[in-house]
């Protein structure tokens, strides 16, 4: 017992000292916060900031605090400021005014442990090697010339599907499935020049091992990892996401090397090699002396996830989402298949090109966009200097985030804006590539999406010629507003449960023998 008074005194001495600091620093962090007139919002908890606010779907959360502070408010994740734009206006100040000054991205784990040390375009630092990257993308990956001879591979691809679906008419099926394996053979054999998933004895993963990944990469790289906003709390890794992020990292680095081992076999000894796949391009550009910035192998293969895994997951989603509407609004689906129907007939399926021709089928797609943006919140920006904007101060190192989910649900722009109308969009000049700030289901500005012309085309001629080929209904007389419409926060915002539904053909069986 004669130690205990020492003990008890050093303790009472450290919980001072600790007490003192902690008070010497929430005060320095008032008077920085002062220094600017900062855009309002709920008072901060020390250490925690605002994060007890914020749910399982941030995107809502952070919709009903817009609500109640307004378009532009900021919020605290832990010590680390957040400025949310909620409006067309705000995201127009940001995206397009401000653009530069925030084309930065923060340093979350997500992008060191997936993406080989922020070496993709997601989460890749604002500099010469995104500028390159990204010019790779737009120029080579995805010009026109490009995407239009891919062409033959949509269509083979999208046949597939459609015939796969046939043989389980009748029966139930669970339709992300069909969809997510029509969007991973697509971008397979255009990125890597042939199925690596699937289910022959010759693929490295399974399809549904595959759609797993995905899935787990979308969901860990867009959590709210407390790591990520209280510096501090790094290294314990409170919510195992880190540990996750790295497990994911190593499965898909074996996938990965195992295609780049292939294509490099393959290129071995052969002078004036001509490309026949993204991973070829890609390859010749690591091997140019004169890129500004030299492309490493980890670079090759961030880029390559990126390319595969954002063509795959996100148009998987979209289409799930526009058949959960038009389920539960049949007076919309028929008006559609009649559009189908008059256009194009009972025999034939419906081309890429004939697309523009069917102006109520993209109402449909850009309403569900509207409603189920794919991206709630777009990824998060963060300032390079400090900016102002709507009259407040916005400091260097503030996390910008764009709500587009509560844009999509703004009613100073959108009539009943909770609604499914697709006739909202007949008629309007409104798309998808940014200009248009009320309706930015892909981003706008440097930041946006650069392969956004090859997962729409994807999106577009495969939900046409679904809704085209078969009547769809719902398992065990369920009704459509029974339909479960919830939904899972990650990067992407899938439906929680997926969508299962009965399919009947409405064409004639000649037109299934493909």
């Amino acid at each position: 017992m004669e130690l205990a008074a020492p003990t008890w005194v050093s303790l009472t001495t450290a919980a001072a000292w600790l007490a003192t600091f902690a008070v010497l620093l929430l005060f320095g962090c008032y008077l920085h916060r002062q220094r600017y007139n900062r855009p309002p919002g709920p008072r901060p908890w020390p250490i925690i900031g605002n994060l007890n606010l914020i749910g399982p779907l941030p995107h809502r959360s952070i919709h009903a605090l817009s609500k109640k502070y307004g378009p532009i408010m900021q919020v605290w994740f832990g010590p680390s400021p957040v400025v949310v734009g909620s409006s067309a206006e705000m995201a127009e100040a940001f995206l397009k005014t401000h653009d530069a000054t925030i084309a930065d991205r923060p340093k979350f784990a997500a992008g060191k442990y997936i993406t080989y040390n922020y070496s993709n375009i997601t989460w890749s630092q604002y500099g010469p090697y995104w500028r390159q990257a990204r010019k790779i993308f737009l120029t080579e990956l995805f010009s026109a010339k490009r995407l239009e001879s891919y062409e033959s591979i949509r269509k083979e691809e999208v046949k597939a599907m459609l015939k796969d679906v046939y043989e389980s008419a009748n029966r139930s099926i669970v339709l992300k499935h069909h969809f997510f394996v029509l969007s991973l053979n697509a971008m397979s054999r255009i990125v890597l020049g042939k199925k690596y998933t699937g289910k022959s004895e010759n693929v490295v993963v399974s399809s549904e091992e595959f759609n797993k990944m995905v899935e787990e990469l979308f969901l860990l790289s867009g959590v709210l990892n407390i790591g990520d906003f209280i510096p501090w709390l790094k290294f314990v890794d409170l919510q195992g996401y880190v540990k996750r992020m790295k497990e994911l990292s190593k499965k898909l680095d074996k996938l990965v090397e195992h295609v780049l081992d292939e294509h490099e076999e393959r290129r071995k000894g052969v002078e004036d090699y001509v490309a026949k796949d993204m991973v070829d391009v890609l390859l010749q550009f690591s091997e140019d002396p004169t890129l500004e910035v030299k492309l490493e192998r980890n670079g090759v293969k961030a880029l390559i996830l990126d390319l595969l895994a954002g063509g795959t997951d996100t148009s998987t989603i979209t289409i799930e989402w526009a058949i959960c509407e038009l389920l539960r609004k049949p007076k919309i689906l028929k008006k559609a298949r009649e559009e189908v129907d008059r256009v194009i007939g009972r025999e034939r399926w419906i081309e890429e090109q004939d697309i523009p021709n069917l102006p109520y089928i993209n109402a449909i797609l850009k309403e569900t966009m509207r409603l189920h943006p794919v991206v709630p919140m777009l990824v998060p920006r963060l300032a390079k200097d400090d900016f102002k904007v709507g009259g407040y101060d916005i400091p260097k190192g503030t996390q910008v985030l764009v709500n587009v989910w509560s844009i999509g649900r703004d009613p100073s722009v959108w009539n009943n804006p909770n609604e499914f109308e697709p006739e909202r969009f007949i008629g309007k000049t409104i798309d998808v590539k940014g200009h248009n700030f009320e309706f930015l289901p892909l981003g706008a500005g440097r930041r946006m999406c650069p392969g956004y012309p090859l997962g729409l085309k994807l999106i577009q001629v495969s939900l046409a010629n679904f809704l085209h080929g078969f009547d769809w209904k719902l398992p065990e007389n369920m009704k459509e507003e029974e339909l479960d419409m919830e939904e899972i926060f990650g990067l992407s915002t899938p439906k929680k449960l997926p969508l299962e539904i009965i399919v009947q053909p409405r064409l004639s069986p000649h037109m299934y023998s493909f």
